[in-house]
């Protein structure tokens, strides 16, 4: 079984990202692709580790908190570890979506009071009931 390699272009059509983005990571140390001449080679590993790049993205996780797990797996520390820093990390991202999520909420209702207002206000002119 030959290990499929991919190139830059090809990495970023299959994944939606641009070659901007994967160069990026690589230069913030998320990704160490293999290089053929000038060229960048990308195993199947750097493409998990892009897909994980970009799940922890959607999840909220920083480059630097991404960065700190891929530490805690490359260091080849137990599992324990590494689960407990992981829980460590949702817990916290958890809290700040639901302080976010509470936020929303509040300026949501703030949003409705202005609107409810402003159309009171300007039935009002229409109807000349004040200048």
């Amino acid at each position: 079984m030959t290990n499929k390699i991919y190139t830059i272009g090809e990495l970023a059509k299959e994944l939606n990202i641009t070659s901007r983005s994967i160069r990026f990571y690589e230069e913030s140390g998320l990704l160490c692709p293999q290089r053929n001449g000038q060229n960048r080679v990308y195993s199947k590993k750097d493409k998990v580790r892009l897909n994980l790049i970009l799940r922890g993205k959607r999840l909220g996780f920083s480059l630097a908190e991404t960065k700190t797990l891929f530490a805690l797996y490359d260091s080849h520390q137990n599992s324990q570890i590494q689960l407990e820093a992981m829980l460590t990390m949702t817990t916290e991202k958890r809290t700040q979506m639901l302080q976010q999520m509470e936020d929303i909420k509040a300026l949501k209702n703030e949003l409705d009071e202005v609107e409810s207002r402003c159309k009171e206000e300007l039935t009002l002119l229409q109807q000349g009931k004040i200048a």
